[in-house]
């Protein structure tokens, strides 16, 4: 699904989104809880790889429902991008009985859609949940299974990398065997094409393989865009140490990723932000929601996006950032120092 037709039915639900969460607000708490205490619950947490940017989504869920009187226990796990092991964790989560089960990133949140029928599934950072066979509409959940969807302006981006770079042929690296990634890799080529860029691609299947993709493509591309691909993010340092090297420039769509410098630019919602409004779906599950009635939700209001500038990364590649973008730059990363206006 393209992330304008997702904006519009987001736009669409917002009032009734508004309206539930004032109703679930006064529900009475899930009857999952299975304590004395009718607060205490229990939460299985699991990502698909360990990387900060998905560490801040996990650390944002747990940050909400702590403030939202909830005594709970967390199960945390962390699939280290095989595929299998989200399927274990997926039986784990539902042998145990969680309260709720949060799938952080496609392979993990369709293992435990797949796995989990009669428990609260919410996903989170999942850029195509309808194409990624989650739901059926991002208007609402689907059974047992609602969350939060990371789609980015892949467009927008590669406009601007253009107007920047000056990019006539762009690499993309992407994991051929991830649902989100093969979809965003589909809409880099039609943004591509619009803007008048070739495209060269190199697909891989595990972080081990990034370093080598990298190296296969930096001669014949200008500079290289990164969707939020986990297994990317996962191995980035040595994708940064192959383009800089080469000194070319490196736009990333996920600006927590990019925090440590090396990147260009990095323009995309901040995943802390992102953690706690998935968060905010646990809790109005916990108070009674029921996923199904729960609408996808998109992170679209300004103050949840973030633009970062690595002016270290600009000389190296003899790039002069336009003024209007320094102007709009929340975060500045030069002489080694992230800076954060």
């Amino acid at each position: 699904m393209k992330f304008s037709k997702k904006i519009g039915a987001v736009a669409c639900t917002f009032f009734a989104a508004i309206s539930l969460l004032l109703i679930s607000g006064c529900a009475k708490k899930s009857s999952g809880a299975n304590s004395s205490d009718s607060k205490s619950v229990k939460i299985g947490i699991a990502k698909i790889v360990q990387h900060v940017a998905l560490d801040a989504v996990e650390q944002g869920v747990i940050d909400v429902v702590n403030e939202s009187g909830f005594s709970a226990k967390y199960d945390l796990q962390n699939a280290n991008g095989d595929v299998n092991t989200a399927a274990q964790i997926a039986n784990k989560y539902r042998d145990e009985r969680v309260d709720v089960a949060v799938g952080i990133a496609t392979p993990v949140a369709i293992a435990l859609a797949n796995t989990i029928k009669d428990i609260p599934v919410v996903f989170g950072t999942v850029n195509d949940p309808v194409g990624a066979g989650l739901v059926s509409t991002v208007a609402h959940g689907e059974g047992n299974v609602t969350g939060m969807s990371d789609a980015i302006p892949t467009d927008q981006h590669i406009a601007v990398f253009k107007e920047v770079a000056g990019i006539k042929t762009l690499g993309y690296i992407y994991t051929s065997n991830e649902a989100n990634s093969a979809g965003s890799f589909e809409e880099v080529k039609k943004a591509c094409a619009k803007n008048g860029i070739n495209l060269v691609s190199q697909a891989i299947t595990n972080s081990s393989e990034v370093k080598a993709a990298a190296q296969a493509i930096v001669n014949r591309v200008d500079g290289v865009y990164l969707t939020t691909d986990n297994t990317v993010f996962s191995a980035l340092a040595s994708l940064v140490q192959v383009f800089g090297e080469a000194k070319k420039p490196i736009f990333s769509a996920d600006v927590t990723g990019a925090e440590a410098g090396g990147c260009l630019m990095a323009s995309g919602f901040n995943y802390y932000k992102a953690g706690r409004a998935t968060g905010e779906m646990v809790v109005q599950i916990l108070n009674g929601a029921k996923p199904e009635s729960l609408a996808v939700r998109f992170m679209t209001e300004p103050s949840d996006s973030d633009l970062l500038l690595d002016l270290d990364a600009a000389k190296n590649c003899g790039i002069v950032f336009p003024q209007k973008y320094l102007d709009m730059a929340n975060e500045i990363f030069e002489n080694g120092k992230l800076t954060k206006k």
